[in-house]
């Protein structure tokens, strides 16, 4: 079975004291909890070292909400995978649809980000999905197939394997919207066959799909319970200690793993 992760996308919030705050707060939240649930938290760059050092001891992961696809380089402004190594973090999220939408990053661009997150080795946290238009034009599997395949084009199973896909319906994105679990799970189904297809059905079955989309305490064990569901890429609720420990609660006694 593959193992469930939550994983907080913090975005542009918490100061590297506001980190150690919540990091330490999550950490007494989750003390007695299993194992059995992978837990990931994603602080913006300024709060990277700080998050990494909170975290050791704990099974709390770190991860990055970006990078550049270049080891280095003359790139103002920019941090590279090996700078997220050396600061101890395990993931990083690309293709997020804040990256797509505002910053106008491609599938291209995405999948060369991807090879180099690989390369370090990196979890990526590839992201793919549809803006509201989209699923109201029922587009809404063929832009997530083009997506997907721009995103993964020239990747090998054995890497596709060490990477984590999550689906974002843009449209319930920081709306208070949510996808049913229903429509969630038939576009999570969607990608694994898409998986399936290109990488074969082993690695299909081993590639964890993760939701991201207002997701709560009050809807995980609906969306988790979904078979082709392994967890949940969190934005608003990972703010706050007491909703993200209840979202690894809720994990744990949805006994998916």
């Amino acid at each position: 079975m593959r193992k469930p992760l939550i994983a907080g996308n913090w975005k542009m919030y918490k100061t590297a004291a506001e980190a150690v705050n919540l990091i330490r707060t999550i950490k007494a939240g989750v003390h007695a909890l299993s194992g059995e649930t992978d837990i990931a938290i994603c602080p913006p760059f300024t709060s990277l070292a700080t998050a990494c050092e909170e975290v050791k001891g704990s099974a709390i992961g770190v991860g990055a909400q970006n990078m550049h696809f270049e080891s280095e380089g003359a790139y103002t402004g920019e941090i590279s995978a090996l700078m997220l190594k050396e600061q101890g973090c395990r993931y990083v999220i690309l293709g997020h649809s804040e990256r797509r939408g505002y910053f106008k990053e491609t599938d291209e661009l995405i999948n060369k980000k991807l090879k180099t997150a690989l390369k370090y080795n990196l979890i990526p946290i590839a992201c793919v999905g549809e803006w509201l238009e989209d699923r109201e034009a029922g587009r809404h599997f063929e832009v997530v197939k083009g997506q997907f395949q721009g995103t993964f084009d020239g990747i090998e199973a054995e890497d596709m394997e060490k990477t984590i896909v999550a689906y974002e319906p843009v449209w319930a994105i920081g709306t208070g919207k949510t996808a049913s679990p229903e429509q969630a799970q038939e576009m999570h189904q969607f990608i694994r066959k898409l998986i399936q297809e290109k990488f074969g059905e082993v690695t299909a079955k081993r590639v964890r799909i993760l939701y991201g989309g207002s997701v709560k305490p009050d809807n995980i064990i609906d969306l988790i319970t979904q078979p082709d569901v392994d967890g949940g890429l969190v934005g608003g609720a990972s703010l706050k200690a007491e909703s993200f420990v209840d979202l690894i609660k809720g994990t744990l006694k949805a006994g998916v793993s």
